[in-house]
C-alpha cells in the first residue's frame, strides 16, 4: 500500500516536471514552376516571411520553386488532395474548369495593365475567384505578372508574320485557338519543358512576361521578342476548399489578411520587375526586339476580333463588357 502511494507520487511529480505537449504548426506546402526572382516566387516567400513573423509556432510555410515539388502536369491534383495546399497557377490552367476565367486570356482585349487591374478590384472579376469551388479549390486573390510578349525565331509584324509556325501555349484553349486564328500552330507544354522545346526546334515560339522570359534564359534561344502585350499573365492564389475551410478561424483570418498584403505588393512590384528583367534582357544582346506600330497593333486587334466574338457566350457578356469598361476607367 505504501509502495502504491509512493508510486503513485512519484508518478505524478515526474509528469508535473515535463513539458506540457505543443502542438505541431500546421505545414503549408506552396508550390510553385518560376524563379524565385519572379513576382510569384517572390510572393510566395513573403507569405513564408510573414507567416514566420505573425504565426511563428502555429503555421509553416514550406515554399518549393521551379517545379522542384510538383510541375504544370499534376499541380493541380496535387492541391486536390492535399499534396500541396496553395498554388498560384495562371488563370490559363484554370479555365477549362470555369469558363468564364477565359476573359483573361482573350488577346488584344485589355489595353494595359491598369486596365486588368482596374476588372480584378470589381465585382464581376471578385465573384470569378469562388468559380472553383464545386471543383474543390478555393481562389484567395489575384496576382499579376505583366505583359505576354510574342517571342520567335523570326521577325514577326503583322498576323500573317505567324503562319507556318508552332508556338508553346500554357493549357488554354483560348491561347491554343489565338494562333490557329492566326494561321499557326499552338502546342500546349509544361512550363518546365518551353526552353528545351524552343531550344530544339520543337516549337518556334512562345508568349511570355518579361520575368519568364529572363529567369528561364528563353531570350538566349529566341532571336526576337516582339513587345506586343496581347495578354495579361495573371495568377489566381488557389487552395484546396477542405483544408482552408478546416483551419481554426483565428489562424485563417490572419492568413487572410497575410495574403491580402503580400498581394498587393506583388501586384505593385510586377511592373518594376519586369522592368528590370527587360533591361536585362536587352543588355544580353541575344534577341531583337520589336515593338508594334499603332498601325501593326490595329491589325492584329482586327484579325482576332472573330475570336473575341466566338468566346463572349463562354465567358458571359457581362464579364466581357465588365473587361472591356475597365479600358474606359
Amino acid at each position: 500500500m505504501i509502495k502504491t502511494f509512493f508510486a503513485t507520487v512519484a508518478g505524478s511529480l515526474f509528469a508535473l516536471a515535463m513539458p506540457l505537449a505543443v502542438a505541431e504548426p500546421i505545414v503549408i506546402k506552396f508550390a510553385h514552376v518560376v524563379t524565385d526572382d519572379t513576382p510569384k516566387g517572390r510572393g510566395a516567400l513573403q507569405v513564408q516571411k510573414l507567416v514566420q513573423e505573425r504565426l511563428a509556432g502555429k503555421v509553416r510555410i514550406e515554399v518549393y520553386p521551379n517545379s522542384s515539388l510538383v510541375g504544370d502536369a499534376d499541380e493541380l491534383e496535387a492541391l486536390r488532395s492535399n499534396r500541396v495546399q496553395l498554388l498560384a497557377p495562371s488563370v490559363s490552367k484554370l479555365n477549362a474548369l470555369a469558363k468564364p476565367l477565359r476573359v483573361y486570356d482573350l488577346p488584344f482585349l485589355f489595353d494595359n495593365i491598369e486596365a486588368v487591374k482596374r476588372f480584378q478590384r470589381r465585382d464581376k472579376s471578385r465573384e470569378l475567384l469562388g468559380s472553383l469551388v464545386p471543383h474543390g479549390i478555393t481562389g484567395l486573390a489575384y496576382w499579376n505578372n505583366g505583359g505576354r510578349q510574342l517571342s520567335a525565331t523570326r521577325e514577326i509584324h503583322i498576323p500573317a508574320d505567324l503562319k507556318g509556325l508552332t508556338f508553346r501555349v500554357e493549357s488554354s484553349d483560348v491561347l491554343a485557338a489565338y494562333y490557329q486564328q492566326l494561321g499557326a500552330q499552338a502546342v500546349k507544354l509544361p512550363f518546365a519543358q518551353v526552353y528545351d522545346a524552343l531550344r530544339t526546334g520543337k516549337v518556334q515560339g512562345a508568349e511570355n512576361p518579361w520575368s519568364n522570359l529572363l529567369g528561364q534564359k528563353i531570350n538566349t534561344v529566341q532571336p526576337y521578342i516582339v513587345e506586343d502585350n496581347h495578354s495579361f499573365l495573371t495568377y489566381m492564389l488557389i487552395t484546396n476548399t477542405t483544408f482552408w475551410n478546416g483551419l481554426p478561424f483565428e489562424i485563417r483570418s490572419e492568413l487572410e489578411a497575410i495574403l491580402e498584403e503580400v498581394s498587393q505588393g506583388v501586384n505593385r512590384d510586377a511592373e518594376a520587375i519586369n522592368a528590370k528583367a527587360r533591361e536585362r534582357v536587352v543588355a544580353a544582346n541575344t534577341s531583337k526586339i520589336l515593338v508594334p506600330t499603332a498601325a501593326e497593333r490595329d491589325a492584329w486587334r482586327a484579325a482576332v476580333a472573330p475570336l473575341i466574338k466566338r468566346y463572349e457566350s463562354e465567358v458571359g457578356s457581362d464579364v466581357l463588357r465588365a473587361a472591356e469598361a475597365a479600358n474606359r476607367r
